[in-house]
């Protein structure tokens, strides 16, 4: 099966085209270009390099959340336009053919790509160690979410300060790696509070790269065939993000409401006429 993976979760942008279990070519930009400049001349050129054609491809994967809320909009928006473009209307009024979609959460794709350095540190200590994921949430929040190396979830995906994630991993007393870009953000409360059961994953695993999101979604295409249940994928227009939290800007109208019905409150009992 050819699958084509977008990353756009995060400030890293890619794309990559993956096949029986090789990355045929992939690409990956950490630069100034906002993910609507830089993402599908991305997938054109991976396309390009692994000689594949759209129409040959079978799949597209990419991560739904948690993550930037910009990045998510852009890469489900591309998933859909590239699923969709070959999908026709039948004569009963339904949607048929295109390219199907495979969502995967963001948190566990970042653990998956994790497991082999995982398993050698598991050799080393003796201990089978928790692959954390975390995402610089901002206002002092990291999105994160921990997994064994079997991929069972651990702590579900939430938002959160960092003190706090280090304090419940700290009472789970497991060895923790810890991937994301909030990783080295938080590198020092992390440490301060879990001391040696802190460990920073290496650069080249910590970060989102497409080819790690193919290879989960392979993962899960042979899961499915194993336990002989249905295909996981969905089609374009079926496709969902997974905010954890409200958008920003929602957060501050809500906040700004809330103010407002405070300050009216305020003016009622000090006897002011309402306006």
């Amino acid at each position: 099966m050819k699958i084509l993976g977008i990353e756009a979760a995060a400030k890293v942008a890619g794309a990559a085209v993956y096949e029986n279990g090789k990355i045929l070519a992939g690409e990956f930009t950490d630069g100034a270009l906002t993910h609507s400049e830089t993402l599908m001349p991305m997938i054109d050129r991976v396309l390009q390099k692994a000689k594949v054609g759209i129409d040959e491809i079978e799949l597209i994967t990419l991560t739904n959340g948690p993550g930037s809320f910009t990045g998510l909009r852009i890469g489900a928006a591309t998933a859909k336009g590239l699923a969709l473009a070959g999908a026709r209307m039948d004569e009963e009024g339904n949607m048929t053919g295109g390219i199907g979609i495979l969502p995967l959460p963001t948190l566990e794709v970042l653990a998956s790509g994790a497991i082999p350095f995982a398993q050698e540190q598991k050799s080393l200590i003796g201990k089978d160690p928790l692959l954390v994921g975390t995402m610089d949430a901002r206002r002092h929040q990291v999105y994160t979410a921990a997994y064994d190396t079997d991929l069972k979830q651990v702590i579900a995906p939430e938002a959160m300060p960092p003190t706090v994630l280090a304090e419940k991993l700290k009472e789970l007393g497991r060895p923790c790696i810890f991937l994301g870009d909030a990783a080295a953000l938080y590198q020092d409360v992390f440490s301060e509070i879990l001391g040696e059961l802190f460990t920073l994953a290496p650069e080249e695993i910590r970060g989102h790269r497409a080819g790690t999101t193919c290879r989960l979604a392979d993962r899960k295409i042979r899961e499915a065939i194993e336990d002989g249940k249905p295909m996981p994928f969905i089609h374009g227009w079926e496709m969902r993000i997974e905010y954890l939290r409200k958008p920003q800007a929602e957060r501050e109208r809500e906040e700004r409401l809330r103010r407002g019905k405070a300050a009216g409150e305020t003016r009622d009992i000090a006897g002011e006429p309402e306006k």
